[in-house]
């Protein structure tokens, strides 16, 4: 079956309850052409009032239900009832929602409580032949009619026995539904008995149910209090959350900051732990210094005393950057003192004591010796290691490891 939009309201109403004389079909053709839409005309009898969801469908000859139909439309519902032409309606089926087959069909007006109101004369959808416009004249033809009107006839008798049957049913039903009815009128005595002692327990129910209300109110004030010291309580730690971790935070900036402190006192410690290894060795470097310069001095008094020389009176020469670096000492203090006595005068001049080994008045073979030895080794002023002449520039070398 086909349904067009929404399906429209049926029951299980049989044909025994329908009144079929309530809306007369007019002008129903005995065949209508397939692909064509089909136009129903109908009318509505005087007692007959039409609601909102009347329809119309077509139904297949034996249908025992309304829930059978192939198709449907809804009634359009006319605006005065009073007026003769509004009892005259129609309605028009699409080509597209029709049957395809050769059977027979009929319409029926329907109810919104699905009861049958009125029902047309069978039709078929069938194309249109030059036989159906002709009066029947051959035997065969009307054998044919014949025929069919014993299947409808038939099918007319199976219908009339199966409402029969139904109605016999329905009437036993109603009788035990009477008697139903009976037993239910006693019962209901009983329940109205029982409906008046359950009001008067309800009455009593509903004044304790005040007396629990009062006392509901009451909780939800109280309840109320509570919530709002619970509110200020979560506030305020909510800001003691806030100030713990302020404090947390500004105890990790503090543990940097001491971190970073330490990481600084522990360079100016290390730092000041140099400069003190520093210092010490500078201050030891100054003492030694110190003791090597007491023992040229007194190195240098001792070989002026044996030159016949005055210390005192010697001119003291302050090294300068063309005398003192290549021909000078660096470790010698006061300079040397036999540059200062070839400046002043020749040896010739000078009164030179006595060689102390060979008591020699003039220079002898084991001074111009210790002459040469001393022109031919570098002492190192710091240490006293001697280098070769020739390392001169290992001599310089190691004297300025001892700078470092």
């Amino acid at each position: 079956m086909e349904k067009t939009i929404e399906d429209p309201p049926t029951s299980a109403v049989l044909l025994d309850h329908c009144h079929f004389s309530q809306v007369i079909f007019n002008s129903v053709e005995k065949f209508y052409i397939p692909g064509g839409d089909v136009t129903c005309r109908y009318t509505f009898t005087q007692n007959f009032i039409p609601r909102q969801k009347d329809w119309i469908g077509i139904f297949r000859v034996g249908w025992k239900t309304v829930r059978e139909y192939y198709t449907f439309m809804w009634v359009t519902l006319p605006i005065d009832l009073n007026n003769k032409s509004a009892k005259q309606q129609e309605v028009q089926f699409k080509a597209y929602y029709l049957p395809k087959d050769d059977e027979y069909y009929q319409f029926c007006y329907v109810d919104q409580d699905g009861v049958v109101r009125g029902a047309s004369i069978p039709f078929q959808f069938r194309p249109e032949n030059e036989e159906d416009i002709l009066v029947v004249t051959t035997q065969e033809e009307l054998e044919t009619l014949q025929s069919i009107n014993k299947k409808l006839e038939l099918k007319v008798k199976e219908q009339k026995d199966y409402w029969e049957t139904e109605l016999l049913q329905l009437k036993e039903q109603n009788q035990k539904m009477s008697s139903e009815n009976e037993k239910m009128g006693i019962r209901v005595d009983q329940l109205q008995a029982q409906l008046s002692t359950q009001e008067k327990e309800m009455e009593k129910l509903v004044q304790g149910d005040q007396d629990k209300t009062e006392q509901l109110e009451h909780l939800k004030k109280e309840n109320g209090h509570l919530f709002l010291s619970l509110t200020e309580q979560r506030k305020d730690q909510k800001k003691l959350e806030q100030t713990v971790e302020e404090m947390k935070q500004n105890e990790t900036t503090a543990m940097k900051k001491q971190q970073e402190l330490m990481d600084e006192n522990f360079d100016l410690s290390r730092r000041l732990s140099e400069k003190k290894m520093i210092y010490n060795a500078l201050q030891r470097e100054k003492e030694r210094l110190e003791g090597e310069n007491d023992l040229l001095k007194r190195e240098n008094s001792r070989l002026l005393s044996y030159m016949g020389l005055d210390f005192n009176s010697l001119p003291y020469q302050v090294p300068t950057s063309d005398e003192g670096g290549a021909g000078q000492n660096p470790g010698l203090v006061y300079g040397n003192p036999y540059s200062g006595i070839q400046e002043s005068s020749s040896p010739s001049q000078l009164s030179i004591k006595k060689c102390p080994i060979c008591k020699a008045d003039d220079i002898c073979d084991h001074t111009l010796e210790q002459q040469q030895m001393q022109a031919l080794c570098l002492n190192c002023p710091i240490c006293d290691k001697i280098f070769p002449a020739t390392e001169k520039q290992i001599f310089e070398d190691h004297v300025f490891c001892h700078s470092l």
